[in-house]
């Protein structure tokens, strides 16, 4: 008997309704500058964003443990897979080192049920209320599904590191 068919995956899917019209929220995932203010859960920073946002292109960022977490750096890569302006991109996300070559989930101490890669779709939906919004306002729904996840306890902290990403994210709408 194989037991590695047992194991259940499980896609990661969060959606999100933004305060902010559709160019604004999709420049959160493609410009440096939006990324470095989102990327990593509640009281991890992002000191780096490199971003080669194009089909092909890798993208190459770094979030940063609190102190009281170890304080250590984690990169992760992104490499775009289909980008449709201002409705989806896909990219395949890998554990990195410091140059952005492919390295072992476990070198940033995770557990070894931790993922390579992770396959993620983000789409990106243009909301109006009753009264069409001016160019400059409106709302946006973003969904951002992970998928083939090995359903336990590294899936769960992931899909809680992505909410709290998102909610990075809509604070920085909520300034502007």
């Amino acid at each position: 008997m194989n037991t590695t068919n047992n194991l259940k995956t499980k896609n990661i899917v969060v959606t999100r309704v933004f305060d902010a019209p559709v160019e604004q929220v999709w420049k959160a995932w493609s410009d440096p500058e939006y990324v470095r203010q989102w990327w990593g859960p509640t009281g991890f920073s992002c000191p780096m964003a490199e971003m080669d946002f194009r089909e092909g292109g890798t993208s190459l960022v770094c979030m940063r443990a609190p102190k009281e977490f170890g304080g250590q750096d984690m990169y992760n890569t992104w490499t775009y897979k289909q980008i449709v302006p201002l409705q989806q991109i896909e990219f395949i996300q890998n554990f990195a080192d410091q140059t952005g070559n492919k390295a072992d989930p476990a070198l940033h101490g995770l557990p070894p049920d931790a993922p390579q890669e992770v396959r993620n779709l983000v789409t990106f939906k243009a909301l109006s209320g009753d009264s069409a919004p001016q160019p400059e306002t409106g709302k946006t729904e973003v969904t951002v599904t992970e998928f083939d996840w090995t359903v336990g306890p590294i899936m769960e902290m992931s899909k809680a590191g992505l909410e709290q990403c998102l909610d990075k994210m809509a604070a920085i709408f909520a300034k502007e």
